[in-house]
């Protein structure tokens, strides 16, 4: 394994797909990788609708015996939901695997105030501006499967007082 250090990486206008295959390469050659501006990651497809349709599928699987126990659980915050996709690309099963699973976080915002200078930006990875694929946020397929951030959660709960 390589040496332990972090790696910052900007997730504003990536695409998830890509984005998460660069950072599973890094996590599995042992560096440390934080990915900031979860919510602003871009998912791609050939529709919004057809966007959204694989996440609502998603949400209708259910278990037979008792879901609330057995699953299968499903994310819907934007971190939860790239720490997944990054979850799929990795051998997670295998100790490597866990190790690589364990050196990964996944931030909504930027709340370690990270200099924009020490944030990696993979130019592959980026959105192209002129592209004529439709594409949304991780934020708004967030708040369509049910999600609902904190702060609003809190303002919610502090005004029916």
């Amino acid at each position: 394994m390589s040496n332990g250090e972090t790696i910052y990486v900007d997730g504003r206008d990536m695409i998830m797909g890509r984005l998460a295959s660069r950072v599973a390469k890094m996590l599995l050659e042992g560096k440390r990788v934080v990915v900031l501006y979860a919510e602003d990651i871009v998912v791609t497809g050939t529709s919004k609708r057809s966007i959204m349709e694989k996440f609502y599928k998603r949400l209708r699987l259910r278990s037979n015996v008792n879901p609330r126990r057995h699953g299968p659980f499903i994310p819907r915050s934007p971190e939860g939901i790239f720490r997944r996709v990054v979850r799929g690309m990795l051998p997670r099963r295998k100790p490597k695997g866990k190790e690589a699973y364990r050196r990964l976080r996944v931030y909504r915002g930027n709340p370690e105030n990270i200099p924009s200078e020490r944030l990696v930006v993979f130019e592959d990875a980026r959105r192209r501006k002129f592209n004529p694929y439709p594409y949304m946020y991780l934020k708004e397929i967030a708040r369509l499967i049910g999600w609902i951030p904190v702060e609003e959660r809190v303002r919610r709960w502090v005004s029916s007082e």
